[in-house]
């Protein structure tokens, strides 16, 4: 395997691809409950860690939903402990029967459809006494909490503060209100809180957990309705509070946020009194901060880890890059742009930010940066219905791949950028997406197709490599224009060697003939290819071929095509010029019991070379045995039509053969105009030329040459008869 092909991120471990053949088997493994549920036949005692690792593939698999998760009923053999059912569709009673009776230490349901509220999880965890003192972490994000619908349906309000081992809560994006936020401040071990788009409107009832609050999380709060007094006078009392988030969305229209943006301004000048063990700072969007501020901020806090100050106007600050320790978003440079992509992957609104800066930032790199790559396909994820950050991703998709920047990019990486690419165009079937999108198909795609065709080859199998040849011919067929220079030679490594594996035993096959005619694809129009087949010693490869299937017709035109288009390229006709190779085909030309697709070809290549005196390189005499012979054959050619008295004879023969007899008969008129008008005439052809040139069949540019050499033999004759009048002697 070549070291640029190889993924930094390895092979799949064992214990996942275990995982994912269970997934994949599920249907056999399980029967089915009469609620439609599914159930294991059998299953041992899992690890527990294993249990979770298996509901958290399914999740991620998108194969996790009200049937699937009935396996999880049995929680004696699965003994689930960190549950994630992030975006999956699981309605309330799947939840509860199947989720609900494990001790869980986590449980993430943040997105989850298919009807499950926030007030169904809180009151089905907390009817498992376990559960009620073993849940540490929840995150409900995205969810209607919906306490009113459940009360409405009989069931019985439970609070937050009844989840009373929960340490971190994320309630962002969900319709929390002050209210709930009073219940969820009396949790005795409340560390991280994330109250972020909710409806939340005052923050003094963080006072009842200011002794534990560690991290809170306030990201664009609409309806708070604070002074900037009485947030500052909340936040001074939050003593062990270490990482404050109270960002805006700087491009929403629905607020000015102008009391949250005075209030972070006070916070920068205020008192170093105020939040004391403050590690991390986030105001990204905020307004009307001034940069003296910001470095007073943090020359009175040594202990700073982080600042967010994405879209504020001041991440560009001189001091900033003095403080080695100190991480920040913004969109001075690079780091902290994908600072930014990190830390904001779940907010459209700082994404979009970053990804545009990013573009610019990368339009002239020259170097592989697999890791940033990695979080614009990270942000494109997770934001699906984002027509803005398609657009600004798949620009920064092209620069980060264009040109052999994939090369370096670990192939997973590379296959789940495609997927991704292919998903927003099917999202956004109508925008211009196209051209960027499939530039950077065409850039990495055969990178990933290496790695299969690197293994298939590797093998003597027929099956396999078979196989491998498939892949490079549609590879080729697909994307050929696009490949770089070192996957063309690699193409033509792993096919030379297939046929010169066949070559050596005389065997053939089909895999023989597929693999010759993915070469001459390869070919086809494409003269940096033809050079690579030249450097890869092709052509003595050929030459050996072409001697070893002397009675193999269906071999010998597929290496004759190849010739043909090295043929058709003016700069490397001289490497065709060695004179067994040429006599060779020139015995061809001239078998008439040869097939007629075997001497169309080795009369193309002839022609291409005896075309140009000036680049023929060898003897005089074999240029002329050429000329000679190619009229002798497309006279024969001809005249086979001819002796039918209809040009219906002629039509026998492929569009090519015709083409290509017309095209050698203009060739050595040209070359010869009373020579070659002379023979015409005298075996009578000029007259199938003519009947050619009426004919309504006649492909066009056969047409167009028949019309030529009629010309040509039109003005010779003209000449000859105005020669003969003027030497003819005088009567008296």
């Amino acid at each position: 395997m070549v070291m640029l092909l190889q993924d930094a991120e390895g092979p799949s471990t064992l214990c996942d691809l275990c995982l994912a053949q269970v997934c994949r088997s599920l249907n056999s493994l399980c029967s089915m409950r009469a609620d439609g549920s599914m159930s294991l036949i059998w299953a041992p005692l899992f690890p527990q860690e294993m249990a979770d690792q298996l509901l958290n593939h399914m999740a991620s698999k998108e194969i996790l939903n009200d049937t699937t998760v009935g396996i999880f009923r049995n929680c004696k053999e699965l003994r689930l402990r960190r549950a994630s059912i992030r975006s999956c569709p699981v309605s309330a009673e799947a939840f509860r029967l199947a989720l609900c009776p494990h001790r869980l230490l986590e449980l993430d349901a943040s997105w989850v459809f298919g009807g499950l509220t926030g007030a169904d999880v809180v009151s089905g965890l907390a009817s498992n006494a376990e559960c009620r003192s073993s849940l540490q972490r929840l995150s409900l994000s995205g969810l209607r909490l919906d306490w009113e619908s459940l009360e409405a349906n009989g069931g019985v309000r439970v609070g937050f503060s009844s989840l009373r081992g929960l340490r971190t809560l994320n309630l962002a994006n969900t319709d929390l209100n002050d209210a709930a936020l009073e219940d969820i401040c009396t949790l005795p071990h409340l560390e991280s809180l994330d109250i972020s788009c909710s409806a939340i409107s005052n923050f003094t009832a963080l006072l009842t957990c200011k002794n534990t609050l560690r991290s809170l999380i306030a990201h664009r709060l609409r309806q708070l309705d604070m002074s900037p007094a009485q947030l500052l006078s909340v936040f001074s009392h939050l003593h062990a509070l270490k990482h404050l988030d109270f960002s805006d969305d700087h491009l929403a229209v629905d607020s000015d946020g102008r009391d949250g943006d005075e209030t972070a301004r006070q916070l920068l000048e205020g008192s170093p009194q105020v939040l004391p063990l403050l590690v991390s700072l986030d105001i990204s969007g905020r307004k009307r901060i001034s940069e003296a501020a910001l470095r007073t901020f943090v020359e009175s806090r040594s202990g700073l880890v982080f600042l967010g100050l994405l879209a504020t106007g001041v991440s560009s600050c001189d001091f900033l890059s003095t403080q080695k320790n100190l991480k920040v978003t913004g969109e001075a440079d690079g780091n902290q742009v994908c600072e930014a992509l990190r830390r904001y992957r779940d907010r459209e609104c700082f994404i979009r930010v970053a990804l545009t800066h990013l573009y610019s930032l990368t339009i002239d790199t020259d170097k592989p940066q697999p890791d940033v790559l990695k979080l614009v396909v990270s942000g494109m994820q997770s934001h699906p219905t984002s027509l803005h950050v398609h657009l600004v991703a798949t620009a920064c998709v092209f620069n980060l791949t264009t040109q052999d920047l994939a090369e370096a990019m670990p192939i997973s990486l590379l296959s789940s950028t495609v997927t991704q690419l292919l998903h927003t165009m099917k999202k956004f079937p109508n925008h211009q997406f196209f051209c960027a999108s499939l530039v950077y198909f065409c850039n990495t795609v055969y990178l990933a197709a290496m790695l299969v065709i690197d293994w298939l080859s590797s093998h003597e199998d027929p099956t396999l490599q078979r196989m491998a040849v498939a892949v490079i011919s549609i590879l080729v067929a697909k994307v050929k224009t696009f490949l770089t220079r070192c996957a063309l030679v690699h193409c033509w490594k792993i096919l030379l060697a297939i046929v010169q594996q066949k070559a050596m035993v005389g065997v053939v096959d089909s895999t023989l003939k597929f693999a010759l005619s993915a070469l001459w694809n390869l070919t086809d129009e494409m003269p940096v290819a033809a050079r690579n087949f030249i450097e890869c010693q092709g052509l003595e490869l050929y030459e050996e071929v072409l001697e070893s299937y002397c009675t193999e017709p269906s071999i010998q035109h597929k290496v004759l095509g190849l010739l043909n288009n090295i043929a058709e390229v003016e700069e490397l006709q001289a490497d065709l010029m060695e004179e067994d190779l040429l006599e060779h085909i020139l015995s061809l030309l001239q078998d008439p019991q040869v097939d007629v697709e075997v001497r169309y070809f080795a009369g193309g290549i002839l022609a291409h070379l005896a075309s140009r005196p000036e680049a023929w390189t060898l003897e005089d005499e074999l240029r002329s045995t050429v000329l000679k012979q190619l009229v002798c054959v497309c006279v024969c050619v001809l005249d086979a039509a001819f002796h039918v008295k209809s040009t219906l004879g002629f039509f026998q023969y492929p569009t090519g053969v015709q083409l290509w007899a017309v095209w050698a008969i203009h060739l050595v008129c040209t070359q010869n105009t009373s020579h070659y008008s002379s023979m015409l005439e005298k075996e009578g052809l000029t007259e199938l030329l003519k009947a050619l040139a009426a004919h309504p069949s006649t492909h066009s540019d056969i047409k167009g040459l028949a019309g030529s050499i009629l010309s040509m033999v039109e003005r010779h004759q003209i000449h000859a008869g105005a020669f003969n009048n003027q030497t003819a002697p005088q009567s008296s």
